[in-house]
């Protein structure tokens, strides 16, 4: 017998919450089963990301940074270890991204602090909160995350470009 639905077509579904639950404590796990789930849920953010669907990825993110800070089964050796430690900062690098897009500016410049903790001479998180300092018209830290970030990528010209906005707007009369 042929479906009462033909093939292509539209179908609307209503779907009513009955109940939400916390999820279970999340269970400890080897380093390198942590470092897969983290980069597995980062992808996907960074998938959300690309489409712009951006509560979907900080969603991701977000699970990705509870997976690589979640409770091991066994300490990580040094390797992995810093493999977890550069994971956290990309994350908190999309994190802030994605906050950002979402206009939450507060957020975005916490996450990026948090990245910096992690790693203070992370150039990407440098430059993103200099710019982000500025244009709160911060400039005088914007400026210090700005050099700083220079001195880690002297060839960057997204930087350069960036302190040269802010020092034309420092030396502009209507500054003063």
């Amino acid at each position: 017998r042929e479906p009462d639905v033909p093939p292509e077509a539209p179908l609307l579904f209503e779907v009513t919450l009955l109940e939400v639950r916390d999820g279970p404590d999340p269970q400890p796990l080897p380093p390198a089963v942590r470092l897969r789930l983290g980069s597995q849920r980062r992808e996907r953010g960074n998938f959300h990301f690309a489409r712009g669907d951006f509560a979907a990825a900080l969603r991701s993110y977000r699970l990705s940074l509870r997976a690589l800070d979640g409770p091991a089964t066994a300490p990580p050796g040094p390797e992995e270890e810093e493999e977890l430690r550069e994971q956290r900062v990309k994350c908190l690098n999309n994190c802030a991204a994605a906050e950002l897009k979402l206009g939450r500016t507060e957020e975005a410049l916490a996450a990026w602090e948090a990245a910096l903790r992690i790693s203070p001479d992370n150039g990407r998180a440098l430059l993103r909160r200099g710019q982000l300092l500025a244009e709160q018209g911060r400039d005088a830290e914007a400026a210090i995350a700005l050099r700083r970030a220079l001195e880690l990528d002297p060839a960057n010209k997204v930087i350069h470009t960036e302190l040269s906005r802010l020092v034309k707007r420092q030396n502009s009369p209507s500054s003063t």
